[in-house]
């Protein structure tokens, strides 16, 4: 039945929309899915673009006059005096994690002159807080955010276990040139020149006639597109031109098997890991350079640089032309669907990647890529990919070890940098030059230790880095049983496959000050010593429930039933164990039972986790990566 109101399109920032009333969301409609990948991207690009038009000497009255940025379109459904979000609620939701972060930030600097956003997050009527975006099985989850309190992942749905997530990408993500005095321009910039066309219906029908009509006909051509046609027009031959586009097809095809995005990311990464030459200066007014314009338009970037030979291209004949379709492309889109395998798999074989992958980080494909030069084997290709991801993965746990950020704003100039430097190494020359690299990083400034294991020997858990610390204990867990002859649970020890009994966090001591008096006068510093990753362990969830709260002599017992790691705190664990034994022999790491867990236990068992973690990341581990593919 056809709405007798007329459908209503305009432009709107993000003020306008999101201060304009509140939407809700038809309980069908209510997951909220969107991944790291996603906010990391929507993060990059909002602060490019602000970044390209700030400089230092502007008044925030010329924030009015930079670039306006398209974020897209919202269509609403308008019924009974409610907005009912039909398409949109992804970028929506996100925008309100972002506003609430910043509204954060704004709180912490203590700035008198911020900026006004909390009537875009929320409205109070009569001393009740009603978000803009009003879902309510969300509605605590938001507020513990607004609050800036924590809210507990576990047991809570899809929806609110990703808001959880997003929430803390966006705070790891946002870089710091947008912080400080930048702030309230940025906030300026982003509520009034981000802008969103929100289509308005009035009726379900029409708004999902709207939503089918968008996503179903006339659609704007993809980036992949438009470069399959730039490229089989260079091809004369008509016979020629249908094999190329044959192959081209049949390998976006089998890409978009994977995601319907995947074709665009294998593209990126693809052309900036074997041609991109720079990237945008660490300046705020600096312009994109190729990193950046092969990831907004990669499809221009080949047609401005075909023939370019600064950039490495030589698209100067037909035969170059069919060449770069037919061999170059497939070769690069097998390699890119090789590496997404391995990253979502764990497999013995490269175990590396699939490490790698799980740190969250999402610049390390065109890395892994970078060496691979056509004509490689299969063999060969992965071995450079697990050389390069076996030195991401050292890097990436030696900052969280080292409390330093690993966001892609913090990592992107030395990513680029490490692409360029492997950009078609052997493996012996990949295992000389990321040595090196690591070495450097160990000597830090002026000769004291920087991205070691020892530098920070106080290493514990903290407010703001759970998952990698969550990371780093599966890793020293499932390594340890793998030594000793045991399978490799680190996908269990992950959570990977969402189990019923997922692992956590546990420490080693109940979190009762009092029974440790004797050692710690002052509260603080038993906290301090309690979160050390000496003092903790991966166990069951059912197990921190049961005995979690008990003092270390009435749990210690329990502990020779868990994972390898919690046994070597017990008498049992070294009692008939060859596999054990013989690694403790061979190995020479100090393991030993713990009758007791005192300070001085807590202390010895930390030093042991920095030695595990030199024998997992240490620069030694390139080398045995390469001669065991001999």
């Amino acid at each position: 039945m056809s709405s007798e109101r007329p459908i209503d399109g305009k432009t709107y920032s993000v003020k306008e929309l999101l201060g304009g009333g509140h939407y809700s969301i038809d309980y069908y409609q209510r997951e909220y899915r969107w991944g790291d990948k996603q906010i990391v991207e929507l993060i990059g690009d909002l602060c490019g673009k602000f970044l390209e038009n700030y400089q230092e000497n502007h008044t925030r009255a010329q924030v009015r006059y930079y670039s306006c940025y398209f974020l897209g379109s919202v269509i609403i459904s308008q019924q009974g005096g409610k907005n009912y979000i039909i398409d949109g609620q992804q970028r929506m939701t996100s925008l309100t994690l972002l506003l609430i972060h910043l509204n954060h930030l704004q709180g912490q600097a203590g700035d008198s002159g911020g900026v006004s956003i909390g009537d875009l997050i929320y409205s109070e009527q009569y001393g009740k807080k009603q978000f803009n975006i009003d879902v309510e099985e969300r509605a605590a989850c938001m507020e513990a955010l607004f609050r800036g309190e924590s809210f507990p992942p576990n047991e809570q749905s899809e929806s609110i276990q990703n808001i959880l997530a997003r929430y803390e990408d966006i705070a790891n993500e946002l870089p710091s040139e947008v912080k400080g005095d930048v702030l309230p321009y940025f906030i300026d910039w982003l509520i009034e020149n981000v802008h969103l066309v929100k289509i308005t219906a009035f009726s379900d029908e029409e708004a999902y006639t709207i939503f089918e009509t968008m996503n179903d006909r006339g659609l704007s051509l993809t980036p992949t597109e438009m470069l399959k046609g730039y490229l089989l027009a260079q091809l004369r031959n008509v016979e020629e031109r249908n094999q190329a586009n044959q192959i081209w097809r049949r390998w976006i095809e089998k890409l978009q098997l994977l995601n319907k995005e995947e074709d665009a990311d294998c593209m990126k990464n693809w052309i900036r890991s074997q041609y991109a030459q720079n990237q945008r200066e660490r300046k705020r007014d600096a312009a994109p350079r190729d990193f950046e314009l092969i990831g907004t338009q990669f499809h221009r970037w080949i047609r401005w640089h075909s023939n370019d030979p600064n950039k490495g291209m030589n698209l100067s004949g037909e035969s170059e032309f069919q060449k770069f379709i037919t061999q170059e492309m497939p070769f690069y889109a097998d390699l890119h669907l090789d590496l997404q395998r391995m990253a979502q798999e764990w497999t013995p074989e490269c175990e590396e990647i699939f490490y790698a992958a799980r740190t969250g980080f999402t610049l390390q494909y065109q890395a892994m890529m970078a060496p691979a030069v056509m004509g490689d084997s299969l063999d060969v290709r992965r071995l450079k990919a697990r050389i390069v991801a076996a030195y991401i993965e050292m890097l990436l746990v030696r900052r969280w070890w080292n409390y330093k950020s690993i966001s892609r704003s913090t990592m992107q100039y030395n990513m680029v940098l490490l692409m360029m430097a492997v950009r078609g190494k052997e493996p012996g020359e990949l295992v000389r030059l990321l040595s090196e690299r690591l070495k450097e990083d160990e000597k830090g400034n002026e000769g004291k230790d920087n991205l070691t294991f020892k530098a920070n020997g106080d290493f514990a858990l903290h407010g703001q880095n759970r998952k990698s610390v969550h990371y780093i204990l599966a890793r020293i867990t499932s390594w340890l049983e793998a030594q000793t002859g045991q399978s490799n649970r680190y996908c269990e020890y992950m959570n990977w496959g969402k189990p019923r009994d997922p692992f956590e966090i546990e420490h080693i001591w109940a979190d009762k000050h009092e029974l440790h008096q004797d050692e710690f006068a002052d509260k603080g510093e038993f906290d301090s010593y309690r979160n050390r990753i000496g003092g903790l362990l991966l166990l069951p969830k059912s197990f921190n429930a049961s005995y979690g709260a008990l003092p270390y002599a009435d749990k210690r017992q329990h502990y020779n039933a868990q994972n390898t790691l919690a046994r070597t705190l017990c008498d049992g664990a070294y009692e008939r164990n060859p596999g054990l034994n013989k690694f403790l022999e061979t190995s020479g790491l100090p393991f030993k039972p713990h009758p007791q867990f005192r300070k001085s236990d807590l202390e010895a068992r930390q030093k042991l986790y920095i030695e595990i973690c030199n024998r997992i990341w240490g620069v030694e581990r390139l080398q045995e990566i390469l001669n065991g593919a001999g």
